[in-house]
């Protein structure tokens, strides 16, 4: 540990200023993720009901959803410009430059791959889920949800051992991911498969994964801050 470093650690107004972007840009992706498990279920739901499912793939409710996770992807994106600017003009950072741009860019990362799931839902006219896709994007939450409370005890490293027990969590909601992934994928491929479905959906799959996948990143670059600081 850096000498005198854990003292100061998330508590100088300057600080904040990363801190807080990086809590602002967790809850945009847990907001993001949730408004897609919702757009999800609103599909699913259609396809059971036939007067909903009338209306089309497209309908107002899933553009709105799609929309507004647009919205949350733009709102992180100026969260994350802002940070860069900032550590661009600050002298003496919290942690290494490098973290900072890291954690970042990761953080913004599982927004985008959301906000492309959800434009592809909508610019593919996806009328009927894979049974898959749900339990991908409830493990997404899930880790989104972690990734919130891991951005809350990050200033001061409040609480290290609970911060590694998040950061193991999170890894091991991305190897169940994986599982997912892999099971849609083996049964997108499956004989008598519309060719066409098959590649949208491989699409679909890949963008949720990816997010998942950004949670781990950040994860890590959490986990290395706690055994670098604490």
């Amino acid at each position: 540990m850096r000498f005198g470093y854990r003292r100061m650690f998330g508590t100088r107004t300057s600080d904040d200023v990363f801190f807080s972007a990086f809590r602002a840009q967790a809850e945009k992706a847990m907001a993001g993720a949730q408004e897609l498990r919702t757009l999800f279920t609103e599909i699913d739901a259609s396809h059971h009901d036939l007067e909903k499912a009338a209306e089309g793939p497209a309908s107002s409710r899933v553009v709105a959803r799609a929309e507004g996770i647009k919205r949350l992807e733009q709102e992180a994106d100026s969260i994350a410009h802002e940070a860069m600017r900032r550590l661009h003009n600050t002298w003496i950072t919290p942690i290494d430059r490098e973290h900072i741009h890291a954690l970042t860019t990761n953080l913004d990362d599982v927004l985008d791959a959301v906000e492309a799931v959800s434009e592809r839902i909508v610019l593919f006219e996806v009328r009927v889920l894979r049974p898959e896709a749900i339990p991908l994007c409830d493990v997404l939450v899930r880790s989104c949800e972690k990734l919130m409370e891991a951005m809350r005890l990050l200033p001061g490293l409040k609480n290290p051992e609970r911060l590694l027990a998040l950061c193991k969590e999170i890894d091991e909601l991305e190897s169940e991911a994986d599982g997912i992934f892999r099971r849609a994928i083996a049964a997108l491929y499956r004989r008598g498969n519309d060719p066409i479905d098959v590649l949208k959906w491989r699409e679909i799959f890949d963008y949720l994964e990816e997010a998942t996948d950004r949670c781990d990143d950040v994860a890590n670059l959490i986990e290395g801050i706690v055994l670098e600081y604490a």
